[in-house]
């Protein structure tokens, strides 16, 4: 492979443009990190592969560098969600920029090929993406969460468009919580002439969500295929996961103004519904009945950590700095709300129609 550090001549700039580049932020990817530049190795479409670590100190930097990777090195205080894929978008060589995370690990060769033919949907596709799959050994929560989740995207499993029309563009941004606004850029490829248009918001958390509501708002479109998958999931403690909850409800919060419902009728209808789900699940695989009651037990301690971590992150405002950083999985204080009536810095027109 190429020496990717290396300046591109002025023979080969044709060429490196024609190629797609693949981008990844990494902090101390261990195991996962290998795994995911393993599967990278057998894509059926050359692509350039480049790496920004903030601060690695177990040599998640080298292992990239070994695998082909262009390596930015960035120090952790510079890191920031939207902030850094900028940097990458920046640094890519590709007019279209595929974005991981260090643990989501394309599931097949084809995975880019797929991503890449959303482009071919509609001419005004701007960024596409893909669903996460479930590790071997994935609890039973989480392997219903993304299965739930990703099977409602596209219910037939054909590909999926989402743009607005003209007189959508000034929706509230509540209006478009759920599958129109939704975007991971864990697993998205992301057009370089519409980055240049409207990049990511340099926001703390949900970056790939505010750039979903502004591609749309600016007249482009997504599109979703399911066939376009990685494996990504996590099997958070009670305590992790409400953490989690937290920072991902807080960001929701941020993005779109959402609280989650408080109410008594909404909080045990969320948690029946998550044990009727699992227990329908494990009815289905033939559990025998005292696993299951253990099983049920895990999935309604998960579920209950979850529903907590939303209701408290959303009303952040409402908590002490102290208690913010200690419900934080990122140990972030504070709320910042998003104005996307704003444009995003840098942006300088919508599509033109």
């Amino acid at each position: 492979m190429p020496d990717a550090s290396r300046p591109a001549s002025a023979a080969s700039a044709g060429h490196e443009q024609a190629r797609p580049t693949v981008a990844i932020p990494v902090l101390n990817g261990g195991a996962l990190l290998e795994r995911t530049l393993r599967a990278l190795a057998s894509q059926s479409i050359a692509h350039e592969l480049l790496v920004c670590d903030s601060g690695s100190s177990d040599g998640s930097a080298e292992l990239a560098a070994r695998h082909g990777a262009r390596v930015i090195e960035i120090a952790p205080s510079q890191f920031g969600h939207g902030r850094t894929r900028n940097l990458l978008m920046r640094e890519a060589s590709g007019a279209h920029v595929a974005f991981l995370t260090q643990d989501a690990e394309p599931a097949h060769p084809l995975w880019l090929e797929r991503l890449l033919a959303g482009f071919a949907l509609a001419e005004d596709v701007a960024v596409t993406f893909g669903p996460y799959l479930p590790r071997a050994g994935a609890s039973l929560p989480v392997r219903l969460e993304l299965a739930g989740w990703f099977g409602s995207l596209s219910p037939d499993g054909a590909p999926r468009l989402d743009r607005l029309a003209p007189d959508e563009r000034a929706l509230a941004p509540q209006a478009l919580m759920g599958a129109r606004g939704f975007l991971t850029d864990a697993n998205a490829c992301l057009a370089r002439s519409i980055w240049e248009r409207v990049p990511f918001r340099e926001i703390p958390y949900a970056e790939d969500r505010a750039l979903a509501i502004d591609v749309l708002r600016a007249g482009w479109a997504k599109a979703y295929l399911p066939e376009a998958a990685v494996i990504h999931s996590h099997d958070y403690s009670p305590a992790q996961q409400l953490r989690r909850s937290f920072d991902e409800w807080r960001g929701l919060r941020e993005v779109y103004g959402w609280r989650e419902p408080l109410s008594p009728r909404h909080v045990i209808g969320q948690l029946r519904g998550g044990l009727g789900e699992a227990n329908r699940e494990l009815v289905r695989t033939g559990t025998p009945p005292a696993s299951r009651a253990s099983a049920l037990a895990r999935s309604g301690a998960q579920r209950a950590a979850r529903l907590a971590g939303a209701i408290l992150g959303s009303r952040a405002d409402r908590l002490p700095a102290r208690a913010q950083r200690a419900l934080s999985l990122e140990r972030r204080s504070g709320l910042a709300p998003l104005d996307l009536r704003a444009p995003a810095a840098g942006t300088d027109g919508a599509r033109t129609q």
